[in-house]
């Protein structure tokens, strides 16, 4: 059967310790084989930019670049449409594998079957 997790990340540099909270449950789902989906809204946006995430700092924490480059290689990593217009980024500047979408793709994804969703 597989097992497919959804996460939405609202939370970035504002909110640290949700934030890390988000990509590391997404992470570890998708080291224990998951399908993943991880989608930045809100302040996580900003970690669909190069060099962003590097920015990234919560002591005792996994790096968050490790961890976005996993999610980004195994799994699918989503940038919110009006989160990114909000914040004036385009398909342009966004790190390669990351892709901008909608609700309407959000919703076709927590609606399936089997599939399990969290917000941070």
């Amino acid at each position: 059967m597989d097992r497919t997790l959804v996460v939405k990340v609202t939370a970035g540099s504002d909110a640290p310790e949700r934030c890390s909270q988000a990509f590391t449950v997404a992470s570890t789902a998708l080291a224990a084989g998951a399908t993943v989906s991880l989608w930045l809204t809100g302040e996580s946006a900003w970690f669909a930019l190069p060099g962003r995430a590097a920015e990234f700092s919560l002591p005792h924490a996994a790096p968050l670049p490790d961890l976005l480059d996993a999610l980004i290689a195994g799994g699918t990593v989503t940038l919110c449409t009006q989160c990114a217009a909000r914040r004036d980024i385009g398909p342009g500047d966004v790190i390669p594998g990351v892709r901008i979408a909608g609700a309407p793709t959000f919703v076709e994804e927590i609606m399936a079957d089997g599939v399990r969703a969290l917000v941070y």
